[in-house]
């Protein structure tokens, strides 16, 4: 083992005042270079693109079946707007108020070769399912010896915090299912990611639990191809290349992130950014890849830091870079405590903790 001192464990000078770069120099992934994107778009909002790939799973695949609690009626969120009548009450599904037995009824159909499109209200109610998703779905091929899978059956939910949605609509439970071997969590950020990770995901062949932010499904308005294209399961998206950091964030998240990440950038902070995308498998390599760059983790999510997926993340990198580390890696999260109404402000990792999280792992 090398002793401190030895030229070993010499590491290339990352100082910030040795490299004043702006954090955000345009993306490295333009728009004209994505999947889809050389074909006719549309300006979408984020719930009319997963509107848009339902569609499209509909028409081209007659085993698909879409489902859940008012679906037919356009959804909360109106997700289902107009399935019902282009495609009839046999392929869009009312269900009662019974997240469990949706959830059985997909996994059923699915073990005899259907394509199951199941719609949780609010991803706070899926816990009543969690034992047909975490000891049903996720184990159906393994327990059968790979005779029998569930791999057509895709779980949509609305997630992350709203405004006004309090402890009942606002929760993040990706960590849950990324505990459970045998199911996929996807996490998009607008809406072009939207479609094409929920097209992906419908034609997985594995279980896959699909969590939408719903702040965005109105809020979030881009060019999106009308054409059918997928987005790779298992890949982060790397939005913009830095120096100094690397910052990783999912769904809205991103969002606030960037906000940080350009705040930042007046300080001279170069940060690359990092969609994560899909929580289970997450991608590990274009992280650790990114940290050995630029010596430095920020990890942030809306979910409560204790068990919250920024802890695997960090235990991840710190077992792969940990000589490549200038400074202690930062999670930023929600609180350990349950999402509250009144205080949701105080509650969020917002734009100012994830920078000043950003500054002191810099200045460390």
């Amino acid at each position: 083992r090398p002793q401190p001192g030895s030229t070993m464990w010499a590491r290339p000078s990352r100082s910030v005042r040795a490299l004043r770069l702006p954090a955000l120099r345009g993306l490295r992934r333009g728009l004209s270079t994505r999947p889809g994107m050389d074909g006719e778009t549309k300006q979408m909002n984020m719930f009319t693109a997963i509107n848009d790939a339902m569609r499209i799973e509909l028409r081209s695949n007659p085993h698909a079946v879409v489902f859940g609690e008012d679906v037919g009626f356009g959804g909360v969120f109106r997700c289902t707007q107009g399935l019902l009548e282009e495609f009839g009450s046999d392929r869009v599904l009312n269900m009662p108020i019974n997240e469990q037995g949706l959830v059985g009824f997909g996994i059923g159909m699915s073990a005899v070769g259907g394509t199951a499109i199941a719609e949780i209200q609010f991803a706070d109610y899926i816990f009543p399912a969690m034992d047909q998703i975490c000891n049903e779905a996720a184990k159906f091929r393994y327990r059968s010896g790979g005779e029998f899978d569930v791999g057509g059956l895709t779980i949509r939910a609305p997630a992350q915090a709203v405004g006004h949605g309090g402890h009942y609509h606002s929760q993040s439970p990706e960590a849950f299912f990324a505990h459970t071997p045998g199911l996929k969590v996807v996490y998009p950020r607008d809406a072009y990611t939207a479609k094409g990770l929920l097209l992906a995901s419908i034609r997985d062949k594995n279980p896959t639990i699909f969590l939408e932010p719903k702040i965005l499904y109105r809020a979030n308005v881009q060019d999106v191809p009308v054409g059918d294209y997928e987005l790779p399961l298992g890949k982060a998206d790397i939005i913009t290349e830095g120096e100094h950091i690397t910052c990783v964030a999912w769904g809205a998240q991103v969002h606030v992130m960037v906000k940080a990440c350009e705040r930042a950038a007046k300080d001279g902070i170069s940060c690359e950014v990092i969609d994560l995308a899909t929580i289970a498998p997450w991608d590990v390599h274009t992280v650790v890849d990114s940290v050995k760059k630029t010596g430095r983790l920020m990890v942030t999510h809306e979910a409560p830091i204790t068990a919250g997926f920024a802890g695997e993340i960090a235990a991840a990198v710190q077992e792969r870079c940990f000589l490549h580390l200038e400074a202690p890696i930062a999670r930023v999260c929600g609180a350990d405590t349950p999402f509250p109404l009144a205080f949701e402000k105080l509650y969020l990792p917002d734009e100012l903790k994830v920078y000043d999280a950003i500054k002191k792992a810099v200045e460390f």
